[in-house]
This record gives structure tokens, C-alpha cells and sequence, in this order.
């Protein structure tokens, strides 16, 4: 039975749970997006935001207390370092899971978890690249019956079209 059990154990003992939490927290926070089943991307959610929320606060407190979870020093590093600084505004939800389908081998809900902050797909991407990107228009170019209708030299210039002739039968040159 399933009596007080408040969180998913992923069918692991303890340790190992953690352990697998820990890493893959460390990959989030260094690759900003990973991809992994939507039950355990629901269970490092539940992990990271206190992370990130304690990574507001910059002090060694917070630091020691953050590498005792993640015992990665880039990890805790880029956290401080950058990933703070994008977030410090945000109230909560600093991750978004989305759903991509099903693994093949044995039909797992798959997903990406990632960084809300570092979408470029959703936040409108690099601002190079936006200053970049500029606005083509197409024209569109009159067509050479408008442009003879327009103008009267364009009249006396343009081509005349020949007559087409009546095509001979082959009974008309068998009857030669």
C-alpha cells in the first residue's frame, strides 16, 4: 500500500535516489536542458527549485548548503555565477517540463526538463541574431500586357504577335 508516502521513490532505495537527484541536477544546471522520463523530471523539480530559490542568496551559507546537494563545484559555480543573476526576479517555477512522447524500448513517457530562463526557442532567441533578421518584402512586377496598356511607346514597341496559319490536313496533301 501506498499509506504517507509524499513523494516518488523512483524504485530505488534512498541512496541511490539521491545520488541519481544529485546528478542530474548538476546536468541542469550546467546544460540548462535535459531529457529524461517525465516521473523523474517531476521529482528533480521537486529537488531543484529550493536550489535555485537558496541560489538568490549569495553566501557562503547558501553555497555550502547548495554543494552539500549537488557535490559538483561547476556546477555550484555556474548556479551562483550566471543562472542566479537570470532568475533573481522570478517568484518560483524556474523549470518547465515538456512532454516529447514515447521511448521505444519500453514505452516510457519521455520529456525535457529546462531552465525557463534559457529557452532561446520561446524567449525569441540571441538579440544578434534578432538585430540581424530583417524584413523582406516582395514586389510585385507588372506584367507586359499592363505595361503596353500604360505607355503608347510600349505600344509601338512592343512585338506584334503573328497570325497563326491553318495547319494542312493529311488529306488535304494525300488529295495533291
Amino acid at each position: 500500500m501506498r499509506h504517507g508516502k509524499k513523494f516518488n521513490h523512483l524504485s530505488r532505495k534512498a541512496p541511490h535516489r539521491k545520488s541519481m537527484l544529485s546528478n542530474m541536477a548538476s546536468s541542469l544546471i550546467i546544460h540548462k536542458k535535459i531529457e529524461t522520463t517525465v516521473a523523474k523530471a517531476k521529482a528533480l523539480r521537486k529537488y531543484i527549485e529550493p536550489i535555485l530559490t537558496r541560489s538568490k542568496n549569495d553566501t557562503t551559507h547558501s553555497r555550502r548548503t547548495v554543494f552539500s546537494l549537488l557535490n559538483n563545484k561547476e556546477s555550484v559555480t555556474e548556479l551562483f555565477n550566471n543562472i542566479s543573476e537570470k532568475i533573481a526576479s522570478r517568484p518560483g517555477g524556474y523549470t518547465r517540463i515538456i512532454k516529447t512522447g514515447f521511448r521505444l524500448g519500453d514505452n516510457a513517457e519521455m520529456c525535457v526538463i529546462e531552465l525557463v530562463d534559457y529557452n532561446t526557442l520561446l524567449l525569441g532567441g540571441d538579440d544578434k541574431a534578432a538585430a540581424s533578421k530583417t524584413r523582406r518584402r516582395r514586389r510585385r512586377r507588372k506584367s507586359t500586357a499592363n505595361v503596353a496598356e500604360e505607355s503608347p511607346k510600349a505600344k509601338k514597341e512592343a512585338p506584334k504577335k503573328e497570325e497563326k496559319k491553318p495547319k494542312k490536313d493529311k488529306d488535304d496533301k494525300k488529295s495533291k
